[in-house]
């Protein structure tokens, strides 16, 4: 496979993360393409290509059998000044029900290893995810 494109290999790590449970929620679906069209990150993305690089993504997956690698890859194309910008968009997405299954945690601390986030950054930028998707009812 090619190397990655940074906007590619953010958008992979918000389809693996939506994938870590075995399932993709609609919502999911409608909180990566709504982080593509508004977060600053994907400003100069082609916001047409979306639909392609999620598909890369699903693909990767499937044809994977280790998710270790797969993630090794894809935050290697993440330059170091965005790891928190990468974490903070998988945490979106994984956060959206407000209920984190065992693969989705694991998924999390995957990415955390593998960027090496510091333990506090991390856990202000999950908090910071909660309390925006919280809801009133």
């Amino acid at each position: 496979m090619a190397a990655l494109s940074v906007h590619e290999a953010l958008i992979h790590v918000m389809v693996i993360g939506a994938s870590a449970d075995a399932k993709v929620s609609d919502r999911e679906l409608e909180i990566i393409s709504r982080l593509v069209t508004r977060s600053p990150v994907f400003e100069s993305f082609d916001h047409s290509d979306l639909g392609n690089a999620a598909a890369q993504a699903i693909d990767l997956i499937k044809d994977s059998s280790n998710l270790d690698k797969v993630l090794e890859m894809v935050l290697g194309s993440i330059p170091a000044r965005l790891h928190d910008t990468a974490y903070a968009l998988a945490v979106e997405v994984a956060s959206v029900d407000l209920r984190l299954e065992q693969e989705e945690l694991r998924f999390l601390e995957m990415i955390r290893e593998g960027l090496k986030l510091d333990g506090l950054v991390a856990a202000a930028i999950e908090s910071s995810a909660r309390a925006r998707l919280r809801r009133a009812d």
